[in-house]
C-alpha cells in the first residue's frame, strides 16, 4: 500500500479514536470495541457509527487502487485471428431482440459484435420481430424463439449473449435472462435487462456467474443498487461488483469498470459525441464480441469501453449510433499496428 494512503488511513484512525480492536485491514467494523469519537478542538464529543468510519477508510483505500484504463494493459490480450482461424473459432455471439417495434437496439449490438471480430453473430427474436429484422441484416443471422425455454435452447452453444437493449420491462425479460443463465455463455446485460430487476436484485444475482458483465448508466445502477452512489462512484462500483459477483461497467463521462476480484479501472478518453441514443447498445455488442472470442470479461469490458470512445473521437461531430460500428475497423487496425510495434 502506498505511503500516502497509509498516512491518510492513520489520520482517520487517530481522529476517530479507534482502539486496537478495530480490524481495519480486513474491513470488519464490528471488531471495534470503543467507537466514540475523541474530543475535537472545541472539546465536544461526537458519536459516529462503525459503518460510517468503515466507509471512510474504504473511500481512502479504494480510490487509490483505481487504475487508468490504458490500452497498454489489455492490448496484447485482444483476440486477433491467425491464418488457420475459422469463423467458429472466433466465437459465437447471440443478441436477444425486443418485439417487432423494438428491434433497432439489437441490430446495433449485433453489428458492433460482428465488427469486433466475433465469427458468428445471431439475433434471437420474438416471432413477430423476424419479418422486421430480416430485411435489415446481411452478415448477421436470425433465429426466432417462442418461449424462454426455446430461447435457452437456441442460445446453447453461444460463447456470449447480449440481452437487455429494448428487451422490455416485463416478466418475459426476467424469464429470458433466467433461461440464458443455464447456457454457460458469458451474459452481457444492459438497459431493460437491468431496470427490470428493480427491487428484485436477488433474482438477478442468482443467475450471474463471475464472467458475466452488467453495463448500467447511473439511473440503471441506482435501480439495482439503491443508495450506493451516495458513497461516490468509485466505492459504489467496487461494492456493486462484489455484491453481484460480476463485472460492472458504470457508464459516464469517465466510465468505471470493476471486477468482482476488486480491480477497478477508470476510462479517461470519454467522448461527448457518445451522448446520443443507441451508443450504449453498441457498447454492449462490442463487449459481447470480445467476450465471445474468450477475452477475459474484465479486460473485454475495459477494451470495449476505450475503443468505443476512441471510435467516437474518430468520427467526431454528427456521430449517431449507426456510425459507431463502422468506425471500428480503423480503430482496431490502429490498435493492431501498435501491438505489432
Amino acid at each position: 500500500m502506498h505511503a500516502h494512503v497509509l498516512e491518510r488511513l492513520f489520520d482517520v484512525i487517530q481522529l476517530e479514536g479507534l482502539d486496537d480492536g478495530f480490524d481495519f485491514l480486513h474491513g470488519d467494523p464490528g471488531a471495534a470495541h470503543g467507537m466514540q469519537r475523541r474530543s475535537g478542538a472545541n472539546g465536544t464529543q461526537q458519536d459516529r457509527s462503525k459503518q460510517a468510519i468503515f466507509a471512510d477508510w474504504r473511500r481512502i483505500i479504494g480510490t487509490r487502487m483505481i487504475e487508468t484504463n490504458d490500452p497498454a494493459i489489455w492490448r496484447n490480450f485482444l483476440p486477433w485471428p491467425s491464418a488457420e482461424t475459422h469463423k467458429h473459432a472466433r466465437g459465437r455471439l447471440a443478441v436477444v431482440s425486443g418485439k417487432a417495434h423494438q428491434t433497432g437496439a439489437a441490430r446495433l449490438a449485433a453489428h458492433a459484435g460482428l465488427r469486433m471480430g466475433a465469427g458468428v453473430v445471431r439475433i434471437l427474436c420474438p416471432p413477430d420481430a423476424a419479418s422486421v429484422i430480416a430485411p435489415a441484416v446481411r452478415a448477421v443471422m436470425l433465429t426466432p424463439f417462442s418461449s424462454p425455454e426455446n430461447l435457452g435452447r437456441e442460445a446453447a452453444g453461444s460463447d456470449a449473449v447480449v440481452i437487455g437493449p429494448a428487451a422490455g420491462l416485463d416478466d418475459a425479460t426476467i424469464a429470458n435472462i433466467q433461461a440464458l443463465g443455464s447456457t454457460g455463455a458469458v451474459l452481457v446485460i444492459d438497459a431493460d435487462g437491468l431496470s427490470v430487476f428493480k427491487g428484485r436484485t436477488a433474482e438477478l444475482f442468482a443467475v450471474l456467474d463471475r464472467d458475466d458483465i452488467l453495463t448500467p448508466h447511473e439511473g440503471e445502477f441506482e435501480r439495482l443498487f439503491p443508495g450506493l452512489l451516495t458513497q461516490g462512484r468509485e466505492v459504489a462500483v467496487q461494492e456493486a461488483a462484489r455484491l453481484a459477483q460480476a463485472t460492472i461497467v458504470l457508464k459516464g463521462a469517465q466510465t468505471l469498470i470493476a471486477s468482482p476480484d476488486g480491480r477497478v479501472r477508470r476510462n479517461e478518453n470519454g467522448s461527448p459525441w457518445l451522448a446520443t441514443a443507441g451508443t450504449g447498445d453498441v457498447l454492449a455488442g462490442m463487449i459481447g464480441g470480445l467476450a465471445a472470442q474468450r477475452m477475459e470479461s474484465f479486460d473485454a469490458a475495459c477494451a470495449a469501453v476505450w475503443l468505443h470512445s476512441d471510435a467516437a473521437h474518430t468520427f467526431g461531430p454528427g456521430l449517431t449510433s449507426d456510425d459507431l460500428p463502422d468506425c471500428l475497423p480503423r480503430v482496431l487496425s490502429e490498435m493492431r499496428s501498435s501491438a505489432l510495434d
